[in-house]
């Protein structure tokens, strides 16, 4: 061992200790399990005031402060673009020192966490519904059958743009990308309680009144005997349109079936959307070359799905609930 750079922080202190107690280097070396040369180098950069050698640093830490907040101003910005702006600035860099000092900072390159636009009004209204829900017991949401449509892609690489963040900053709202609800795209139906998860449905068409009431029908009513048995249950859904027809209201009538009130561009509020986030991370590797086989795939996976799972995610509904009345209505982590 030739170089000083070598050396541990801890065999550093023992020979810094020992030096001062007036050892040779010959024992200092023994004691320090390093060359006798390790510690001369040593020794003598320390008398000289040397603590590092090396290139001197091409920016200042005015120039760094100007990256930090490039990056912080601009976090969706990709490196060449974030190098191009900071030149624009007056400062003298490489690429590559770009990205290091990025790094130094703290910054990691990241897929965005998405979240619902939601404004003021809707922001009220959810409030009001989890202080309403906030003394419900996990008894009674286990009565409560979920439901959701999911869009199942055969590729899942295409995420959006990254962000430049730093560590604690993913729920931060400028490092977070806006959704747009309903994109278009083939949809699937599930439904889930503590009790496990329904048979799927897979939406030929776009979803009006009448197709969904067939959804109703001929999936979400076995589910219901399937999770339930004769027992009681309230049935939750979103504020999609066809969920919201007033044939569809009456549907719910007729067969004496209660409807939970949900609050609008509320997915952080229903379990079920964690399920589908468990299928899709489970078919990350899946290589469907054609809808049927991803059909398949999604109900393979699905089925894969154990009702201690599911129980899980129901008990999480009061965590749920208090994290929207912190945040004053706002979209949470969930």
């Amino acid at each position: 061992m030739g170089k000083t750079s070598d050396l541990t922080a801890v065999q550093k202190t023992i020979i810094d200790t020992l030096h001062k107690e007036g050892k040779t280097q010959k024992v200092i070396a023994k004691e320090a399990g390093c060359s006798q040369s390790s510690v001369s180098k040593h020794i003598n950069r320390q008398a000289k005031g040397r603590k590092k050698c090396g290139r001197k640093k091409c920016t200042s830490s005015r120039d760094n402060r100007t990256l930090q907040r490039i990056v912080t101003t601009n976090p969706f910005k990709n490196v060449g673009e974030i190098h191009k702006e900071w030149t624009v600035a007056g400062v003298s860099a490489s690429r590559t020192t770009t990205r290091r000092l990025m790094k130094d900072m703290g910054f990691r390159c990241r897929i965005p966490c998405v979240k619902p636009l939601l404004n003021k009004k809707q922001r009220k209204k959810r409030l009001a519904w989890a202080k309403d829900k906030k003394d419900w017991t996990d008894a009674e949401w286990s009565k409560v059958m979920f439901s959701d449509e999911s869009k199942f892609c055969i590729s899942f690489g295409n995420q959006g743009p990254r962000v430049w963040r730093k560590s604690g900053e993913a729920q931060n709202p400028r490092c977070m990308r806006s959704s747009v609800k309903f994109p278009p795209s083939v949809m699937v139906w599930g439904a889930m309680s503590s009790a496990g998860v329904g048979p799927l449905c897979f939406l030929r068409s776009r979803v009006n009144a009448a197709v969904y009431q067939e959804v109703l029908e001929h999936f979400m009513l076995p589910a219901a005997d399937q999770l339930y048995g004769d027992a009681d249950f309230t049935f939750q859904q979103d504020l999609a349109p066809a969920h919201s027809a007033k044939t569809t209201s009456t549907w719910f009538k007729d067969h004496g079936i209660p409807v939970l009130d949900w609050p609008a561009n509320s997915p952080d509020l229903n379990p079920i959307e964690n399920l589908w986030g468990i299928v899709k991370r489970r078919m990350q590797y899946a290589r469907p070359n054609n809808a049927e086989e991803l059909k398949t795939t999604i109900r393979a996976t699905w089925a894969l799905i154990t009702p201690e799972q599911c129980h899980r995610l129901i008990e999480s509904m009061p965590r749920r609930i208090t994290a929207v009345i912190e945040a004053k209505g706002a979209p949470t982590k969930y």
